[in-house]
């Protein structure tokens, strides 16, 4: 029996292949590289079961039940989002925010998260404006007519003084607010540029250093994340790649790209793999890889990390490379509309079809599996 151990993602997804995408048992476990018995072991217990169909009632109950919380929430926060300024304003100050923005959220929302009631709104929006309101108004044409003449430069300061050579009698302060409310502003000088001082920082070597060949394997991996558009939204893909035969020993999918996606990727592929010696693992310098728990995990299972200078993308050109393939190859041709549907979909790609079968001109144009099948073979035989 084999001593491999597999993530559940994988395990999942190669149920997945039997119960949906219509392969047989035999052959997914012939192109997985896993025992038929384990893969039979997973549909049993990931498959779905006999009370699945009593139980979508309440699921979709609950579905709706959490859709609404979540249109609730969602409202809530955009309208804090959007009002936050003047929650602590005068009354008629949040009136206005209300009428500015009752097209957009529910009225009754609005007007409770606002702190005001319903029929105080009510009452003052149907009042005339009060003679400070429409002096303002009639400011603020005075203003914006000062402020075009001045080619658009003027400050509240100039534009008072041209103000009190018209005749009016408006305090400076008062200019400032119209022209903060009315969005006027003046023009100001470039920003100074930041100084450049001191030199990068350096979180790892780039012990890689574009040498992409490997004489055996375990001994130089690469790993990379890139992103798979879908109508659910984005869907990241963070693999692992070994240099010697450019096979996908790891990979996670996941639709938030936090530094979780990237150590499971690297979870997979030493459990897959078991390597004895040291690897060297070569990543950019994204969160993902610069963080506490990936620098923590590599020292804790011998592996060295390496690392390409900011803003290279040369360095790891076979993760790119393989990236390349996959959406030229599957991912262009198809529309995903769902992430599961994605998920499915470079699942298929990479286990059933690039690891076993794919050619690679790398390879000698034999597959990933069929060129490290052959290298243990002579190794044996001499």
């Amino acid at each position: 029996m084999s001593s491999k151990r597999y993530t559940e993602e994988f395990k999942i997804e190669a149920v997945k292949q039997v119960t949906e995408c219509g392969y047989s048992a035999s052959e997914v476990a012939r192109r997985l590289g896993v025992n038929a018995h384990s893969l039979y072991a997973w549909i049993k217990k990931y498959s779905q079961g006999p009370t699945h169909a009593a139980k979508v009632d309440d699921q979709q109950a609950e579905i709706n039940r959490l859709r609404k919380e979540l249109k609730r929430v969602t409202e809530e926060r955009d309208i804090l989002k959007k009002g936050h300024r003047v929650l602590r304003q005068r009354v008629p100050v949040r009136y206005a925010f209300i009428r500015a923005h009752q097209e957009q959220f529910p009225l009754r929302t609005l007007c409770r998260m606002m702190s005001v009631h319903r029929s105080g709104y009510y009452a003052w929006s149907k009042q005339p404006k009060s003679p400070r309101q429409k002096e303002d108004k009639r400011l603020t044409g005075l203003i914006k007519q000062a402020w075009l003449e001045s080619g658009c430069i003027y400050g509240y300061r100039k534009i008072h003084d041209d103000l009190r050579e018209l005749g009016e009698t408006c305090g400076r302060n008062r200019v400032a607010r119209i022209m903060k409310q009315a969005g006027i502003k003046a023009q100001v000088g470039y920003r100074k540029p930041r100084p450049q001082n001191g030199k990068v920082s350096v979180l790892a070597d780039n012990h890689l250093n574009q040498n992409f060949e490997a004489g055996k394997p375990n001994q130089v991996w690469v790993t990379d994340i890139t992103y798979i558009r879908t109508y659910e939204g984005w869907l990241f893909l963070a693999v692992v790649i070994d240099l010697f035969n450019r096979q996908v020993v790891g990979w996670s999918m996941q639709p938030q790209m936090h530094a979780d996606l990237a150590l499971k990727a690297l979870l997979m592929a030493m459990w897959r793999r078991k390597p004895e010696n040291e690897v060297l693992i070569h990543s950019d310098q994204g969160t993902q890889y610069t963080s506490g728990d990936w620098q923590s995990f590599l020292k804790a299972h011998r592996l060295v990390c390496s690392m390409s200078r900011r803003g290279n993308c040369y360095d790891n050109a076979v993760a790119e490379s393989f990236f390349q393939l996959l959406k030229r190859e599957r991912i262009k041709r198809r529309i995903y509309k769902t992430r599961e549907d994605a998920r499915r979909d470079v699942f298929d790609y990479i286990e059933m079809f690039y690891n076993p079968v794919r050619r690679h001109g790398n390879n000698g144009n034999l597959s990933p599996v069929e060129f490290e099948r052959q290298y243990f073979q002579q190794a044996k035989s001499v």
